[in-house]
């Protein structure tokens, strides 16, 4: 009883802050609204941590269901949360990242009126992804699935007086819909495969035969669903442009929620993942080309939250080559590392645009090593561990994804080795150009307050240390994510690693060498002498299409939004107009016509009417004995 009482109140404390505080919105102070928002997450943490404490994996996991919610025919659908080693590992995720980033927001958002309304979201976004990682069936997945997006409509436009952010709002919400089908067509068929949404009861019964084609549809559907939240081709546009919203709320999106729903879910869903090849094969080259597509772009990106936008749609791309190649463990375990450097950046780069009053071109930075020397210090963390260098966590997440990837194709795992050096080159260029050199500004760079640096400093600790959760048996470790997580996704018992430790260490070696020449030339490049980029307009062509995102905005506004336009424009000018408008009109004009006879019936004359009822009372009497 005790158990099931804080799983409820996991996802329970942050939507009771989010009524609260958007109840008591104006009469709350910035700082009182993000104390509540951030205790009732914070307590969130600590109940995920006690039932993380007493869980026992060996039992592979417990449903707590709460109540019957919905009974139609064959349809039996509670309402129901489920506790296994996948859920707890997103709930520790989710709440202690997010309790981190509420932490970070008070210093960052105290001089916002709205400050309240951000908090009150912020806590309904962490309910929404709890429910979506807690749900026990896809229906109650989906639920949080939704709550995320309506959330990330309501953070990415929150300071909607400008109508770019809500635009960029607008455009996450739309793009993810269009995910969101996939995800109703995947229930639609698992229901009728299986004739039920349980987790646990599909999984125990999806033990058909390889490439069944419900199966592969189930799974294509699922995966699209997977595209639109965790941003890959050809739907990962809307991300980069949700910097729109505060930097905490960047934080939230891109390293502990949102984004890591999609493989989550594909996790979740691992056995009918693992009876369609065909969809995994797609999931690898969609993910491949994700990895390498936004990391090329974050080469010449000049603001430093859309650098680290693009760093985060190219490591989603790695995580989905892990999932393609069938490397669950190393996806989930990529997702944990990242969720530490990641958030860390991030807010990193939040402080330095809270230094400088708002500014966010690193053309216009450099120098702020020595005056805001904690966010330097931990943004420089951040920075090694994404490029992954030797013993930081993100070298031990990517790099056995990498192993996987030579172990599937040597093609593969050179691809993925120039996506890992392109990311270093262009980290360590962000980092050169917004630290070291001069200052190009104009602003007084100071130091953030205590608010904001604590959760910088934590931060960097887990992003050092943060691959001693899976460290591997070449490293003196027992892999103890991989085996933990077993215990809820049966197709992760089947993952093997067949390399020598002489081809691991070679690997290794090899990428470790080229990362650091990889950093020595973008020292030389952009530490020594600040190379920065011209106007895109004296750009060579290939470098212009690169620094405009490949134009791939401008093909979807051609092969889509132009086309709708259209389509809508002349359907109002000749169907709604020439068509609709004047049947519209004559049917009015029928019924008024209609009306002005059967008017005439009702002349008030006693006698007349008198004459009709007898009249209708005689044809009522025939009608009725010619009918016998």
């Amino acid at each position: 009883m005790r158990t099931d009482l804080l799983t409820i109140l996991v996802p329970v404390l942050p939507l009771v802050g989010a009524i609260i505080l958007a109840s008591l919105r104006r009469k709350l102070s910035a700082n009182v609204a993000g104390g509540l928002a951030t205790a009732l997450i914070a307590s969130s943490f600590v109940a995920s941590v006690v039932l993380f404490m007493g869980f026992e994996a060996s039992t592979g996991g417990r449903t707590v269901h709460m109540l019957d919610w919905i009974s139609v025919g064959g349809m039996d659908i509670p309402l129901a949360l489920r506790i296994d080693a996948l859920s707890l590992t997103m709930m520790l995720i989710v709440t202690g990242i997010g309790s981190l980033i509420h932490l970070y927001s008070i210093g960052y958002m105290h001089e916002d009126e709205r400050a309240p309304t951000f908090f009150a979201q912020l806590n309904l976004f962490s309910f929404a992804m709890l429910m979506l990682v807690m749900g026990s069936n896809f229906l109650i997945t989906f639920i949080g699935w939704e709550g995320v997006g309506l959330c990330s409509y309501l953070l990415i436009g929150f300071w909607y007086k400008t109508p770019e952010y809500n635009y960029a709002a607008r455009k996450a919400f739309v793009m993810n819909r269009i995910g969101d089908v996939g995800m109703v067509l995947a229930m639609v068929l698992l229901f009728e495969r299986f004739g039920t949404l349980e987790y646990a009861s599909i999984m125990d019964m999806a033990t058909g035969g390889m490439n069944d084609p419900l199966m592969i549809a189930a799974t294509l559907f699922l995966f699209i669903g997977a595209t639109g939240k965790s941003a890959q081709l050809p739907l990962f546009t809307w991300l980069p442009d949700a910097m729109a919203g505060p930097t905490p709320v960047s934080a939230l999106i891109h390293a502990a929620t949102m984004v890591t729903a999609g493989i989550f879910l594909i996790v979740r869903s691992s056995v009918l993942f693992e009876s369609a090849p065909f969809t995994k094969d797609i999931i690898l080259w969609i993910g491949t080309a994700t990895a390498l597509i936004a990391a090329s772009i974050g080469l010449f990106q000049n603001d430093i939250k859309k650098v680290l936008a693009y760093s985060t749609v190219s490591q989603l791309g790695y995580m989905f080559v892990a999932l393609g190649m069938g490397a669950y463990s190393a996806a989930m375990f990529h997702v944990t590392t990242h969720a530490f450097f990641k958030a860390l950046l991030f807010l990193g780069a939040g402080s330095v645009i809270h230094a400088l009053g708002g500014e966010q071109d690193i053309r216009r930075m450099g120098g702020l090593k020595g005056s805001i020397k904690i966010t330097f210090i931990t943004f420089f963390v951040g920075t090694i561990a994404i490029s992954g260098l030797p013993l930081m966590s993100g070298f031990f997440s990517k790099d056995l994804i990498m192993a996987y990837g030579f172990q599937h194709s040597p093609v593969l795992f050179g691809l993925l080795l120039f996506g890992a050096l392109l990311t270093t080159f262009y980290m360590f260029r962000l980092l050169f150009l917004v630290f070291y050199g001069t200052y190009r500004g104009k602003a007084h760079p100071h130091e953030s307050p205590l608010t904001m640096t604590i959760p910088l400093m934590v931060l960097a600790v887990l992003s050092v240390i943060g691959g001693l959760l899976n460290l591997p048996h070449l490293f003196g470790g027992h892999e103890p994510m991989k085996h933990f997580l077993e215990t809820a996704a049966d197709a992760i018992r089947y993952e093997h690693l067949g390399l020598s430790a002489t081809t691991e260490w070679t690997l290794m070696g090899i990428t470790t060498v080229l990362v650091f020449t990889t950093i020595a030339m973008a020292y030389g490049r952009f530490a020594k002498r600040a190379t920065l980029e011209g106007a895109e307009a004296d750009m060579p062509f290939l470098k212009r299409l690169i620094a405009q995102r490949w134009r791939l905005d401008e093909l979807y506004a051609a092969l889509f939004e132009r086309p709708y336009g259209w389509i809508s424009a002349h359907l109002f000018t000749t169907v709604e107009r020439h068509v609709m408008v004047p049947v519209m009109n004559g049917v009015g004009a029928a019924a008024l016509a209609m009306g002005g006879v059967v008017r005439k019936l009702q002349t008030g004359n006693t006698s007349f009417h008198l004459l009709a009822m007898l009249c209708g009372m005689i044809v009522f009497l025939l009608i009725t004995l010619m009918s016998n």
